[in-house]
């Protein structure tokens, strides 16, 4: 692994497509990567994909060196290590001699077999990720002797043990820390969105692309920008605030600068993390050192990528830099409005593909606080801010589906045609043309009402916690005292102290629901990320303010805001009297997450029920009984447009009184209308299997009718003497029966040949034997060359698809 460290960098030019990240312990912070760090990249990426094709008792040694030892005895012994190890370690892509499992440890004299006993029964895929971790333990470890600076070698060390940690007990490495990602926002790349909307929206579409282009480039050199250490920026700017940057790089190393090597661990953009605080820190350096090294690189760059470089690009930073370092720059505000009217442009991405977008509302009202103070958990997690309103039109994250892939989809048989509906959904949206529905109404949503006050600003929506690595904020602390009050008040048989405990601990946070300024009812849970659930633990709204619908309107903002941070299970004991609302909220006994995931997580209640919840992130839970409200309108009025149509009585046929014996099914007024389509000619059913089916079907019609007993079976001799001698080819319904199973019948005209051979031969025979003696009385009936009989089985056939 000492190969991969220490990797020298370069400097590509400015806008590169898919330039690699810089290695964790390369020198030279503060300028983007070169192709020095993607060698080291892919070396470290062909290792793992030449461990992961060993032999499976190689990987078992691989892991013992950092699986503890298993044998009785409760040995402490956390690695097995060889008795003779080499003078230096062989190389992973080289045969080495056969494993042994019954060598003994250096440390604790058990075996290489004791220490890989828990994963004999371990699949290969399983076996695979641990090696994977294996592979970026031994990397880091390489960093943290390599790294100079004091600051980065601290958080290897971190990250080293860790994922030392994840594969002693077999689990996903899951950094704890107190915030999560995103750590501000607007994001940077919320805010640079929001720049080119607030500066260029007036321009002409190509002058406009050009700028998104620019802002591409921009974001793309951020998210490989090498932040200069702590120290560095010490000497540098020895007044700035030292102990935020240091926090944003730890973050951003953990986050984003070690997992585009390490993989094991999970990587977030720089772009969608991180708001205007880093983008401070970076942008004057960042701008400087882009210029120069496009200046120097000039004659590099193709034609067009040199004039919009050189010409624009130095403008755009300029304009950028003003937004950036501004105190009142709109771009940064959660509703980012612009134009002196103040009317609110719609957030939408230009930068990327626009993901689906829902609007959230976890507070109708930001609540100004002082930086220094803290203690919020909102869901921006910004430190600056106690409390702050998620963005309106928040887009998804890009694992997630995109709305334009719904126009992609093919046309389905039956689909409405797209401007039926818009029609309809004009009467739909129209006041006037709908009458709204009351609150008192039947037909309204549970949480309408509580939606209709948190729209006035009645109510108002906030998940907080309390922090013990920040002064609290006063408002926080209120809020919380109220909601301990409003659980041990709705809540009897939970002992106070025990509430107290849990509300106040900095592991779980409260939705907390506001109305004029105090708090009437909340859901306090904890999030278990690396298991994939949260555990709801207690949930009421004061008894005073029930039946309003806020418990739903509550929920709906949990799973809303939990979709955000991807995780899309709830838990929760629910005692005899929470069934009932959980039922309602989707919560069900049949438990979707694996017992293994959340055994030993979650504190288990006498008398309780436990009960699950499953989210779809597809659905905006806060306005879904708006879109189900819609829906059903919809149909509504299709079906009142249809039964309008059906409804209409046309005149009786008089074709028959003038003679006409027969008439396509199609010339029927109002069968059209009904939505019938008679099978074109020459069309097939392409299905054998349908085709097979519908031919069933008429022959069992045909052979049921009651004048079809002549033709059942094939014609006797004795019966009809010299038949054989007229008829040339013979057929009945018993021999096309039986054409029928073989799959004689591939086309429809096969069929309808044997059944017209039918009538042929019987009117064919029944002449012949006319002009020479008396007909059987059984034939009489079809002596004649049209008879009743035969019109009447005609028919038959032919209204049952024939």
């Amino acid at each position: 692994m000492a190969d991969s460290a220490g990797l020298q960098q370069g400097s590509p030019a400015i806008g590169a497509a898919g330039s690699a990240p810089a290695a964790p312990g390369a020198g030279g912070t503060g300028s983007t990567e070169g192709p020095g760090a993607a060698g080291g990249s892919a070396r470290i990426a062909l290792k793992k994909a030449q461990l992961r094709t060993s032999p499976r008792p190689k990987k078992l040694e691989k892991l013992g060196v950092y699986s503890s030892c298993k044998a009785e005895g409760a040995c402490k012994c956390n690695g097995w290590k060889s008795q003779n190890p080499p003078p230096t370690p062989p190389r992973t892509d080289q045969q080495s001699s056969a494993v042994n499992l019954q060598e003994p440890c250096r440390s604790c004299s058990h075996t290489l077999g004791d220490h890989v006993t828990h994963l004999e029964n371990v699949s290969e895929e399983e076996m695979n990720r641990l090696l994977g971790i294996v592979m970026d333990i031994e990397y880091l470890y390489t960093c943290v002797h390599k790294e100079e600076d004091a600051d980065t070698k601290q958080v290897y060390f971190s990250l080293f043990k860790l994922l030392r940690k994840s594969i002693l007990l077999m689990g996903k490495p899951m950094l704890e820390a107190q915030e999560s990602p995103p750590f501000e926002r607007p994001s940077i790349e919320q805010g640079v969105n929001n720049f080119v909307q607030y500066k260029f929206s007036h321009l002409p579409t190509k002058e406009r692309q050009t700028i998104i282009e620019l802002a591409k480039m921009f974001l793309n050199q951020i998210n490989y920008w090498q932040l200069e250490t702590p120290s560095q920026r010490r000497q540098r700017v020895p007044n700035d605030d030292a102990a935020g940057y240091k926090s944003n790089y730890t973050r951003w190393l953990c986050y984003c600068n070690v997992p585009q090597f390490c993989d094991s661990l999970p990587r977030y953009e720089t772009t969608q993390i991180f708001g205007r605080t880093l983008l401070r820190s970076v942008f004057t350096v960042m701008r400087k050192q882009l210029l120069e090294q496009a200046r120097q690189e000039k004659d590099k760059l193709p034609p067009e990528k040199r004039t919009l470089i050189l010409t624009h690009f130095p403008k755009f930073l300029s304009m950028l830099e003003e937004e950036v370092y501004s105190h009142n720059s709109p771009i940064w505000s959660q509703d980012f409005l612009a134009g002196a009217s103040g009317g609110q442009i719609p957030v939408h991405t230009v930068i990327s593909a626009p993901p689906v977008t829902r609007p959230l509302y976890y507070s109708t009202s930001p609540v100004t606080a002082d930086p220094s103070t803290g203690g919020s958990v909102s869901p921006a997690r910004k430190p600056a801010s106690a409390l702050e309103p998620s963005p309106v039109g928040e887009k998804r994250r890009a694992s997630e589906p995109l709305i334009h892939e719904e126009n992609k989809r093919p046309r389905v048989m039956g689909d409405i045609p797209v401007e039926l509906i818009s029609e309809v959904m004009a009467t739909i949206t129209d006041p006037a043309a709908i009458p709204e529905t009351t609150l008192l109404s039947a037909h309204s949503a549970r949480d309408e009402a509580a939606r209709l006050e948190e729209r006035r600003g009645v109510i108002e929506f906030h998940v907080i916690g309390n922090s013990l690595n920040q002064k609290p904020n006063k408002r926080i602390l209120m809020w919380l005292v109220g909601l301990q009050n409003v659980f041990s008040h709705q809540l009897p048989r939970m002992p106070k102290e025990y509430i107290t405990r849990l509300v106040f601990d900095p592991k779980h946070k409260t939705l907390s629901l506001i109305k004029d300024g105090r708090v009437i009812g909340g859901i306090c849970f904890r999030m278990f990320p690396s298991q994939g659930f949260t555990e709801i633990v207690f949930c009421a709204v004061t008894s005073n303010e029930q039946v309003k619908g806020y418990g739903t309107h509550l929920m709906n903002h949990l799973k809303e805001y939990h979709i955000k941070h991807e995780i899309l299970n709830f838990l929760t004991y629910a005692d005899e009297y929470a069934i009932g609302y959980f039922k309602k909220q989707g919560f069900s006994k049949d438990i979707k997450v694996p017992k293994a995931k959340y055994v030993g997580y979650i504190k288990d209640y006498e008398g309780a029920t436990l009960m699950g919840c499953e989210l779809n992130p597809s659905i905006p839970y806060t306005e879904f009984s708006v879109i189900i409200k819609k829906q059903k309108e919809i149909i509504k009025k299709l079906i009142e447009r249809k039964q309008a149509q059906i409804r209409k009585v046309y005149p009786g046929l008089s074709c028959f009184k003038e003679g006409v014996r027969q008439i396509p099914i199609e010339s029927i007024p109002g069968i059209r209308d009904t939505g019938w389509k008679p099978l074109g000619k020459g069309k097939e059913l392409k299905d054998p299997d349908q085709l097979y089916s519908a031919l069933k079907t008429i022959l069992q019609h045909v052979k049921s009718h009651q004048n079809a007993w002549p033709f059942m079976e094939p014609v006797k001799k004795t019966e009809a003497p010299g038949y054989y001698q007229v008829i040339r080819f013979p057929m009945d319904l018993k021999t096309m029966s039986e054409r029928l199973k073989s799959r004689y019948y591939t086309t429809r005209k096969l069929f309808m040949a044997d059944m017209q051979r039918i009538f042929t031969n019987c009117r064919e025979y029944n002449l012949q034997r006319a002009s020479t003696t008396s007909a059987p009385t059984y034939w009489r009936n079809f002596s004649t060359p049209r008879s009743k009989t035969q019109d009447s089985l005609r028919s038959s056939m032919f209204y049952n698809g024939a």
